[in-house]
């Protein structure tokens, strides 16, 4: 996510640079299908909890949410020049809390109804609904809560309603047994087939006749199914044009939120996932504990995250050609030097001291 923020947007001959291909619209789909395998270890792993325990673990997340949501408004009044991403996380994990229940078959099985169905509901909706009038949401914003729910849902950047796909497949996931090795082997193996079908199958309906030009004079260009990739290429911001054609949804571009973009990041995140895990179930210890620490910015992300945000404001970081490598050595070593010390990030000491806290009086 960094990458795509920081790294040139352009290579030498004028084409995106791998720096933005590669993460664009694959990064943040990553954070939320994780959001998802999150969910699901902090409310029973493989096995659900229930009664009084899963009351108590619900209204600790509800917490840990709302907290994340009202993070990502105070950020988003930070000049950075984003889009936020976490108010939307965070009611993306507020919706999450009605499928704790479910165990992995049911899950999965769910996410990839709900990948199918959710960007028809969008294409139905967003045409009756407000345009989208913010990059970041701010405190400003909840004087129009409905505008505001409206955007978070379907027309912004990082549509919680299509992304709640993500979220279910990562629940699916985290009700597995992850330490399996079968397990892990499956993950990567049937997301790289996901992300490759995706993308075939999209390339071909594209490429029926007149369907790339159709969607081209949409945009006012002409060409055909190479030109509309390339136009698509660097981002949708969140999704199709609204009211636009129905051939919108055969897409696979950076959200742009269709049955295809869904697939493919989707399978691109268990990719992710299931090698991660296929790796350091090979390492031993002490390689393991290197690694740990050396990736130590992986256990403190919202703590991390915020912290870029602020060092996209020119006060913090003055705009330079290409941040990447500097930012991301930043936060590489905070987080390193965190986890060798034994310490959580200050965020999220702070959102699970209060979530604990609301989970302990539940119990009680």
């Amino acid at each position: 996510m960094v990458a795509t923020h920081v790294a040139d947007d352009h290579g030498p001959d004028g084409r995106l640079a791998i720096g933005q291909w590669l993460p664009g619209g694959r990064a943040s789909a990553l954070f939320a299908v994780l959001a998802g395998v999150s969910l699901a270890l902090m409310t029973g792993g493989r096995r659900p909890v229930a009664g009084r325990e899963r009351a108590a673990r619900s209204a600790g997340l509800a917490v840990r949410a709302l907290l994340v949501a009202a993070l990502g408004l105070l950020l988003g009044l930070a000049d950075s020049g984003l889009a936020v991403i976490l108010t939307y996380y965070g009611l993306l994990f507020l919706c999450g809390l009605a499928f704790v229940g479910l165990r992995a078959p049911a899950a999965l099985a769910l996410g990839a109804g709900w990948l199918v169905l959710a960007p028809v509901v969008s294409q139905v909706v967003r045409p009756e609904l407000a345009p989208r009038g913010f990059d970041s949401p701010t405190f400003a914003q909840l004087a129009d809560p409905g505008r505001l729910l409206g955007e978070l849902a379907l027309t912004g950047y990082y549509p919680v309603l299509p992304w709640l796909a993500y979220l279910l497949v990562g629940l699916g996931i985290g009700r597995l047994d992850l330490s399996r090795r079968a397990v892990q082997l499956g993950l990567a193996g049937a997301g790289a087939v996901l992300a490759a079908l995706a993308v075939v199958g999209s390339r071909l309906l594209l490429a029926r006749p007149g369907v790339a030009g159709g969607l081209l004079e949409e945009l006012g260009r002409t060409g055909g199914a190479e030109e509309l990739r390339r136009a698509t290429e660097p981002s949708m911001y969140g999704g199709t044009p609204v009211g636009g054609s129905w051939d919108w949804l055969l897409v696979v571009a950076p959200h742009s939120s269709t049955p295809f973009d869904l697939a493919h990041t989707t399978g691109t995140a268990l990719l992710v996932v299931g090698s991660c895990l296929l790796v350091v179930g090979l390492l031993g210890d002490v390689a393991e504990r290197v690694v740990a620490i050396v990736f130590g910015a992986g256990t403190m992300t919202l703590t991390l995250y915020s912290l870029h945000v602020l060092l996209r404001t020119e006060a913090l970081w003055p705009p330079d050609d290409d941040a990447f490598v500097p930012h991301a050595l930043v936060l590489l070593a905070i987080g390193a030097g965190f986890v060798a010390l034994g310490r959580r990030g200050p965020v999220e000491r702070l959102v699970g001291a209060a979530s604990d806290r609301v989970g302990d009086l539940v119990r009680r």
